[in-house]
């Protein structure tokens, strides 16, 4: 297939870049599970490499060979000038690719856990911003699986999937329910539930020793909200970080590299 020279912004194959949003994108028609964006040759390649398959790419004209080279013959990629493909997109393509991908049915959580040892729980986090960076936090550090509440932003948000610089294409994850059912998960697979949170009766993460569980699940709650009470109830520990000079906290993702870092093993 020939890399096709964009001249039309109401052809109807490039509806996938066309101020989609990534609510609209999960919907996509012809698509199984829905779409979202892989911006850059970086995450595109890391994207191929966990299996992920292309519905078409978007190129700045300089940089369709690169594009052609990782996706093969079979995938159209569309070209134009900067300026086009930002009036067709809402955004300048600073990294010179964008791809539609096909999003992957998510795993079962039992499979995903089966093996697990590290393992790393968001509850509500709503910012993309911050799934992303605790992604790329977790595939640096080593968190074996990453399980997201019901409310979590979804990790293939285009701006989650940019700040993890594609680390939530490569960390196995998935979504679960209340709970209930999630804690009888963790149960039925041996993890103790570590919180991590602001409370009188929390341990220092000085002195909780990740050694001392062989399976290990931390878990993380929203900015500001914290965890919520049936999160709290659900954990085995409640662990914080010691602050200095009147701090209480740190951001959420920069919180998730530390304890990450504190309670491998």
């Amino acid at each position: 297939m020939p890399v096709i020279e964009i001249t039309d912004l109401d052809d109807p194959r490039l509806v996938d870049y066309a101020h989609v949003t990534d609510v609209a994108l999960k919907k996509a028609r012809g698509s199984e599970h829905g779409v979202y964006i892989a911006e850059s040759a970086l995450v595109l390649e890391r994207a191929l490499r966990a299996g992920h398959r292309p519905r078409s790419v978007l190129a700045l004209g300089n940089t369709a060979d690169e594009a052609r080279a990782l996706v093969g013959d079979d995938v159209p990629v569309f070209v134009g000038p900067g300026d086009l493909l930002a009036e067709l997109t809402g955004y300048i393509l600073h990294r010179g690719v964008i791809a539609a991908m096909n999003r992957p049915a998510l795993p079962d959580a039992d499979t995903l856990l089966a093996g697990a040892r590290r393992i790393v729980i968001l509850e509500n986090v709503s910012d993309p911003t911050n799934v992303g960076a605790i992604f790329r936090s977790a595939g640096a550090i080593g968190a074996d699986a990453i399980l997201v509440t019901p409310r979590c932003s979804d990790p293939f948000y285009r701006r989650a999937i940019r700040v993890s610089m594609g680390t939530v294409l490569q960390v196995p994850w998935t979504r679960v329910g209340d709970w209930a059912d999630t804690r009888a998960l963790l149960s039925r697979h041996g993890f103790h539930v570590a919180a991590l949170a602001l409370r009188a009766d929390a341990v220092s993460l000085r002195d909780f020793d990740g050694r001392d569980h062989e399976k290990l699940a931390l878990l993380l709650g929203a900015e500001g909200e914290g965890l919520t009470e049936d999160a709290l109830a659900a954990s085995d520990s409640v662990v914080q970080i010691p602050m200095k000079h009147g701090i209480d906290s740190l951001n959420v993702a920069a919180a998730s590299a530390v304890a990450m870092w504190a309670l491998s093993a």
